[in-house]
């Protein structure tokens, strides 16, 4: 298993490719035959979650859908920075109480 730093990282980094992705179709919306980005997420066996960037299949917007991944992105990367914070101070608490 993964520490716990490493895991909530590769969930900032995982949100932070959903905000991207979401960010880049909005800024297409009007641009004439383009496939939105979509980004699959994985979780893994040891801990933590792999992207991987697709096209969609069809051409279109779906701004609904990108308005709401980016508020899911901004929620998931805070949650996930408040545990690697969380994890970073109960490490600095076992060092000082062995120091």
């Amino acid at each position: 298993m993964n520490s716990t730093s490493s895991i909530a990282l590769s969930g900032m980094q995982a949100a932070q490719q959903q905000l991207q992705a979401a960010a880049h179709n909005v800024a297409n919306v009007a641009t004439p035959g383009f496939r939105r980005q979509e980004v699959q997420q994985r979780a893994q066996p040891q801990g933590g979650v792999t992207t991987e960037l697709q096209r969609a299949q069809a051409e279109g917007a779906a701004l609904e859908a990108d308005v709401v991944a980016q508020l899911q992105a901004k929620n998931a990367y805070l949650a996930n920075l408040s545990v690697f914070k969380t994890a970073d101070r109960m490490a600095g608490a076992l060092l000082d109480r062995t120091a």
